[in-house]
């Protein structure tokens, strides 16, 4: 099975570690993100991996050459200008005839992606996109009333937000709809195939995960990588 990580953002939200690092190869306990999530791919059974890069990506090349040591073929490929989060993935087009998993480069997740693979395989749908129930704490009290009269309060309560957590399946057919070499993120994709009135199916993620975006969640990971991620692969 094969796999895209994108891999090219600029990590402006965690400078200043990534002035001289790229932000996959931040180191996260004993290993970069990247090597967490190429281990954690290949114990799911892919075992060629797609590396779509940008800033920095000698640093990358230079650090995993052919993946052989991870026991993966790995491939790097470098977009020559901004392409968002499904651009880069039109210059790989021809290396697929099967579906695929396409994950951002700063999630640390204990997904089972085999899993996640056998159930879009299975779908009416050319795309997979993996969910994530967020619940965070509302800080103020919620009042409900008709008219001039309170008739409940609430005091504090959690708001429940699903979001996309950055790893999906694709099936090769979607590459019709993509436009190469152009900037086309996610969301561009997602809206496209709605207008189409194409089916897009979703995978709830119940396992640990985590977006390393800012620092203060660069400085999460750290705390819980001996316990969630240390043995995971």
């Amino acid at each position: 099975m094969k796999a895209i990580i994108l891999a090219g953002g600029l990590g402006t939200r965690l400078k200043p570690f990534t002035e001289i690092i790229p932000k996959p190869l931040l180191p996260i306990g004993e290993k970069s993100v990247l090597e967490i999530q190429i281990e954690h791919l290949r114990a799911s059974g892919f075992d060629e991996i797609f590396l779509a890069t940008n800033y920095k990506s000698e640093y990358i090349k230079n650090f995993f050459g052919d993946g052989s040591r991870y026991g993966v073929r790995l491939k790097i490929s470098k977009e020559e200008k901004p392409l968002g989060t499904v651009g880069p993935i039109s210059l790989l087009k021809n290396e697929f005839r099967e579906p695929f998993l396409l994950m951002n480069g700063d999630i640390l997740t204990l997904l089972n992606f085999q899993e996640l693979y056998n159930f879009a395989v299975l779908q009416d749908s050319l795309l997979t996109v993996s969910i994530k129930e967020i619940i965070t704490p509302f800080q103020f009290g919620n009042i409900y009333f008709e008219g001039d009269f309170v008739i409940r309060i609430e005091e504090k309560p959690n708001i429940k937000t699903n979001i996309l957590a950055g790893i999906y399946i694709l099936k090769p057919e979607i590459f019709q709809i993509i436009p190469e070499n152009k900037y086309f993120g996610m969301d561009m994709l997602i809206n496209k195939m709605l207008e189409m009135k194409m089916p897009i199916t979703k995978f709830h993620l119940n396992n640990y995960w985590l977006d390393i975006g800012q620092v203060d969640d660069y400085q999460k990971a750290q705390e819980i990588y001996k316990n969630h991620f240390e043995t995971s692969v």
